[in-house]
């Protein structure tokens, strides 16, 4: 079985616009994502995707615009001032009441029609995502990084999740960050999602309230748990938002998987450094054990004619395997263990077989991991006539071929040539077709 690896590269760190760019061009149907993305019933933004470059590598470039208000919200809690940074953030480093709507930019806004997006709670951004027309694994992920970034903020600023006012991370931008990833990764159609460490930059930030230190206090409390570092960059790299996508949505932390690549995409951040500021998005694809159960129990008191009768019922009711292994019990009884390797679907009416048709009192059962050689079956023209031959390989390669047995049966009996012989020429005269 195939598993579909979504990696996370964050040797530059993540922001929202850098994940759902690196997502985009990843070759996702941008007037799809498009399509879903106004499912959320809003009329306050605009989006602008282009492709750019960023020390020569080429990428996504993601912006949204907000059009009822004279700028981005991207950046307004921690702007640096060497360094113009639009990645969205979440810090809610000043959210008393009488600064509800204060920025960090060298001017301020009056107050607008629209203005009070600017400070949405937690409730008011999960009413928005239920409202919408989003399927339910997008709103879901959507409320399960914003409820992260409100334990954080909470956290942080010793409040309960109900005060927590999102300043930043409720403006319409970063709304649309969030369920604009989870958009984007439910459109890949991933079957687990990594990331490797993540760089989280360096250095301090000016505030309206003072200067902080990078990472930020909300970054550091979501990255609990997580690999992360500090290099090549006095400035900051990973987002609270980028980092609670990838809390949210990551199973796993570490170096690049095992896994044969499929796509590449960069998105590209809004800073101008000496290392590419671009985030970078990796689909692979990887053979990955199936999973299946084991049933099995110890008889020592059945009669052995009953096995005939057993097993072929267990294979009919979708039972993989069927076999006896011979033991030696308690006060030296010989018995057998009775094994049914099967799918978890088909337990249950298994188990009914084995308590109805055995002697068996218990069943014991537990997990195994199967690994499987691909398999092919093909007609093939024989000097016997029409056989069937089943074909294995392993990541394309061809390992064995198999004459059906069944096939080899009905010939030897009809032609009074030996079993064995048949098999022998019958793969002799596919070698010689092969080579």
């Amino acid at each position: 079985m195939e598993k579909r690896i979504l990696y996370f590269d964050c040797f530059s760190g993540i922001s929202g616009d850098m994940t759902i760019g690196a997502l985009l061009d990843l070759g996702i149907d941008q007037d799809l994502f498009l399509s879903e993305l106004n499912k959320i019933h809003l009329d306050e933004f605009e989006i602008e995707i282009k492709k750019g470059l960023k020390k020569g590598i080429s990428g996504t470039d993601f912006t949204v615009h907000l059009t009822h208000q004279e700028h981005s919200h991207e950046g307004h809690t921690h702007e640096h001032e060497d360094d113009h940074n639009h990645h969205e953030h979440t810090h809610e480093h000043h959210h008393d009441h009488s600064h509800e709507h204060e920025h960090t930019h060298e001017h301020h806004h009056t107050e607008k029609p629209h203005d009070h997006a600017h400070t949405r709670n937690l409730s008011d951004i999960y009413k928005i995502i239920d409202s919408s027309d989003l399927s339910e694994y997008v709103k879901t992920a959507s409320k399960k990084i914003f409820l992260i970034v409100a334990e954080a903020e909470a956290k942080i600023h010793a409040k309960t999740i109900d005060e927590v006012h999102f300043h930043e991370v409720g403006a319409v931008d970063s709304i649309v960050d969030i369920i604009g990833a989870a958009i984007c990764v439910e459109m890949l159609q991933i079957d687990e999602i990594q990331c490797s460490d993540i760089n989280l930059g360096s250095g301090f930030v000016h505030c309206e309230h003072g200067v902080f230190p990078v990472p930020a206090p909300a970054t550091l409390e979501i990255l609990k748990g997580v690999p992360v570092y500090s290099k090549n960059a006095k400035k900051e790299l990973t987002t609270p938002t980028g980092a609670a996508i990838l809390k949210a949505l990551c199973s796993e932390f570490g170096s690049l998987p095992e896994f044969i690549i499929e796509k590449i995409g960069y998105g590209l951040g809004k800073r101008d450094m000496e290392t590419p500021n671009v985030l970078r998005v990796i689909v692979g694809k990887k053979k990955s054990p199936s999973t299946l159960t084991m049933l099995e129990t110890n008889i020592d008191n059945m009669n052995p004619e009953i096995y005939s009768y057993l097993f072929p019922k267990l294979l009919d009711n979708k039972a993989l395997d069927v076999f006896v292994t011979p033991i030696i019990m308690k006060k030296n009884r010989p018995a057998n263990i009775l094994s049914v390797l099967c799918n978890e679907e088909t337990v249950e009416q298994l188990e009914e077989i084995l308590f109805t048709e055995t002697s068996t009192l218990g069943i014991r059962k537990y997990k195994v991991e199967r690994e499987e050689l691909e398999r092919k079956f093909d007609k093939v023209n024989t000097k016997h006539g029409v056989i069937t031959v089943k074909y294995a390989f392993r990541n394309g390669k061809l390992l064995k071929f198999t004459p059906e047995y069944e096939d080899c049966r009905l010939i030897a009996e009809k032609t009074n040539i030996p079993l064995i012989q048949i098999i022998n020429e019958i793969r002799a005269e596919i070698e010689n077709t092969k080579n």
